[in-house]
């Protein structure tokens, strides 16, 4: 792996800020989040935002199957040239904006469920949550880079300040465990903060699971949209159709205290809640 600062002034590039490129400069590092990621041979493997190629080129080495997806059009020439210096032409590289890929399709290409990959720019981390939650049929695990703080909101659990609408989103129908930290002086440029490395392992059953997961949605959003407030007050802010009145009665029937605030929920009671809005909103 040549040196990403060698790489772009041969190329003549630069990071680009406005997409978040912060390159992992450690090649050990690449091959131990590979490694952790526990990519195998017959895995299908998607990596998001594959940059300069440090573990594209560490997880080209263990399976045949692998779809580097690059939204960055000057990167592109770049990624392909160093793939074929190291003998890995089998590895698709697709220039594409990541949040408009069809997991499914991709999925269904491959053969398989995918394994996921990647170090993911700040800017989009939370988009792409929210994605791999909606098409998680087409995906197995993903073992994914994110900033730090971001990290530890995802695995945050309820009553603290941490905990918020992708924590409830994860803990619905994923396990997720800290991998490990990285600090920011392994990446060019170098950031402000460090990152760490999470792992989500989808469920196959969820239970208890809820009736409809796109209302679950609008109700962790309404419920964190405005989280300084009572349940009551940010439910009937967040979902009109519901109401001052309405949002009391849902959380009556559902046996939660309308004056208790939403980072005091837990999942389970976010999927009560939700069933609870679903009858009421059908009358």
């Amino acid at each position: 792996m040549t040196a990403p600062h060698t790489l772009l002034k041969a190329w003549n590039l630069r990071a680009r800020k406005e997409l978040g490129q912060n390159f992992l400069t450690e090649p050990t590092l690449a091959e131990k989040i590979v490694d952790l990621a526990g990519i195998g041979p017959d895995d299908a493997v998607l990596e998001i935002g594959a940059g300069l190629g440090a573990m594209t080129l560490a997880a080209g080495r263990r399976t045949q199957r692998l779809v580097a997806v690059e939204k960055d059009t000057q990167l592109v020439p770049l990624l392909r040239a160093e793939l074929l210096a190291q003998g890995l032409s089998q590895v698709q590289v697709r220039q594409q904006d990541i949040l408009k890929l069809d997991l499914g399709l991709l999925s269904a290409e491959m053969g398989q469920p995918l394994t996921v990959i990647g170090n993911l720019p700040y800017n989009i981390s939370s988009q792409v949550v929210v994605k791999l939650v909606t098409e998680r049929a087409a995906v197995r695990r993903a073992a994914l880079m994110f900033q730090k703080e971001l990290a530890e909101r995802l695995i945050a659990g309820p009553g603290g300040k941490d905990y918020g609408r992708l924590s409830v989103l994860l803990g619905y129908c994923a396990d997720l465990k800290m991998l490990r930290e990285i600090r920011a002086d392994m990446f060019f440029p170098k950031p402000k903060v460090g990152s760490a490395v999470l792992e989500i392992v989808f469920k196959p059953v969820i239970e208890p699971r809820v009736g409809d997961e796109a209302l679950m949605v609008r109700v962790v959003q309404a419920a964190f949209g405005q989280r300084r407030k009572t349940l009551r007050n940010a439910l009937a802010g967040g979902m009109p159709q519901l109401g001052g009145q309405g949002a009391l009665a849902v959380l009556t029937q559902a046996g939660i205290d309308p004056m208790r605030r939403a980072e005091t929920l837990s999942v389970n009671e976010f999927v009560r809640l939700t069933d609870t809005v679903e009858k009421y909103l059908r009358g």
